[in-house]
């Protein structure tokens, strides 16, 4: 590029396009390189589906409110940025499924709702005997997965532990996670892991006590929880990565319209009406709004083939005595057989301790099951009144609530039908081809949570970063 100052545009202030931008503006500090970066963010806020709303003592997360520890591209992030003496651990108890009216804990030892100690699943009452015995056939069964196939995770499940545990156990776990159909989702774009156990160890069930050696815990000594978020709340990430930055090198609400290539740069067309030329453009918005930037262009139609789910949440203040039953756990998910609207209830002041004032309890309901989208669409109202009927009959709380928060995610879940991998595969290879300056990274591509964004910022971070030093 000679001798002039290469420019890179970031399209989408979300949690991805945020950490592509503080590790571009760390490599360029570091590694002294000169380049000019620039985030442009069509919202007045950044952080996208991080939201933290403060009221009246309490912290309620409106989208995310926690990632996985085991994922570390949160904490490295998190470290990087000087945040980490606000990290916690959720306080772990037991989870419940919800299933024919009543509360049954997840079995202790299910992995994602496969059994990895024997008693607590044969003593469970997810389950009839022949449900049990059934999944029992995984210890025989030879491997479903011929290599390199995908498929879906239902397919998957069902061969392998049968109907029963897949229905009351497998598919409230893992389709609360995706908001998807797990006989439509892609086992390996999701949850690739299993695929290898099976590879490796045939049986699902010896594969995953082998795979997930039990930590030592000293007697009396709580067990760690497996999910982390901030005390400070997940928009103290966002704001802290904006503070830091520089502030000329974040533009809000300027909304880019189209992208196209020019020569050997690319010109971003915005809705003001300016044109911009950039060297490098990383798009991290939802797909459905990427598709649109780069409609003149073949590969990105790719992404119509990716469906998207709504969902909405409803968050729930009680005073403590509205609680007529102690709820001893973090929460329950529910079966899509129990035939509720809501598809899960955190118990957000037992998992979240730091988030709720002393003498109350918050509640998170979550509702937009794949097979019942109209809810979404229903006015706050309806929304609150179909999760608290539920929640009444449940939990028996009697109470209206102190306050209440509906908010909605339209079409905001990405959903990864089998064939996703190689899709995307293809799609960024036919991206690198005709326009080598762009890249994709976010939600729709290689993982929907906080981590698995972050990690693809990071990525593509690195990659301008080879790039630039050539």
């Amino acid at each position: 590029m000679g001798m002039k100052q290469p420019k890179i545009a970031i399209i989408g202030g979300g949690i991805t396009g945020l950490s592509t931008a503080f590790y571009l503006h760390q490599f360029k500090k570091d590694l002294n390189i000169p380049v000019e970066i620039t985030l442009f963010e069509s919202e007045k806020e950044l952080g996208g589906k991080i939201k933290t709303l403060k009221k009246a003592g309490f912290s309620i997360e409106q989208g995310p409110d926690s990632f996985l520890a085991r994922k570390e591209a949160a904490f490295r992030l998190i470290k990087a940025v000087g945040l980490e003496k606000e990290l916690v651990r959720n306080e772990t108890g037991k989870a419940y499924v919800l299933l024919e009216d009543s509360l049954h804990p997840i079995p202790e030892g299910a992995a994602m709702g496969i059994p990895t100690k024997m008693s607590p699943f044969v003593t469970t009452g997810l389950f009839s005997i022949s449900g049990k015995m059934r999944a029992a056939f995984d210890l025989v069964l030879p491997r479903v997965s011929k290599k390199d196939q995908d498929q879906s995770l239902g397919s998957f499940f069902r061969y392998r532990l049968g109907d029963e545990v897949v229905e009351n156990l497998i598919e409230p776990l893992l389709s609360g996670i995706y908001a998807g159909d797990i006989d439509q989702l892609s086992l390996k774009a999701t949850f690739p892991q299993f695929y290898q156990v099976e590879q490796k160890y045939r049986s699902l069930i010896l594969g995953m006590k082998k795979a997930m050696p039990q930590p030592k815990q000293r007697p009396g000594e709580r067990k760690a929880g497996i999910f982390q978020t901030l005390k400070t709340g997940l928009s103290s990430l966002v704001e802290e990565i904006e503070r830091q930055l520089p502030s000329t090198a974040v533009e809000k609400e300027k909304t880019v319209l189209e992208v196209k290539r020019v020569g050997e740069a690319y010109e971003l067309g915005f809705e003001n009406g300016e044109n911009k030329i950039y060297d490098y453009v990383i798009i991290t918005t939802p797909h459905q709004v990427a598709r649109e930037l780069l409609r003149s262009y073949d590969f990105i139609q790719a992404l119509e083939e990716i469906p998207s789910t709504s969902v909405a949440t409803v968050a729930l203040a009680f005073p403590e005595s509205a609680i007529k039953q102690p709820l001893e756990g973090t929460g329950f998910v529910v079966s899509r057989r129990a035939g509720y609207t809501i598809t899960a209830v955190t118990w957000t002041h037992k998992k979240w301790p730091h988030t709720t004032p002393q003498g109350h309890v918050l509640l998170r309901g979550y509702v937009g099951r794949p097979s019942d989208q109209k809810i979404v669409e229903q006015t706050d109202d309806e929304i609150l009144q179909a999760v608290l009927e539920d929640i009444h009959k449940i939990m028996k709380i009697e109470e209206e609530p102190s306050f209440s928060m509906v908010t909605r995610w339209k079409k905001s879940m990405p959903k990864y039908i089998v064939g996703h991998k190689e899709r995307i595969d293809q799609l960024k290879e036919r991206c690198r081809q005709a326009c080598p300056g762009i890249f994709l990274a976010g939600g729709a591509y290689e993982g929907i949570g906080v981590p698995d964004c972050i990690e693809q910022g990071e990525r593509v971070a690195e990659q301008i970063k080879d790039l630039l030093l050539r």
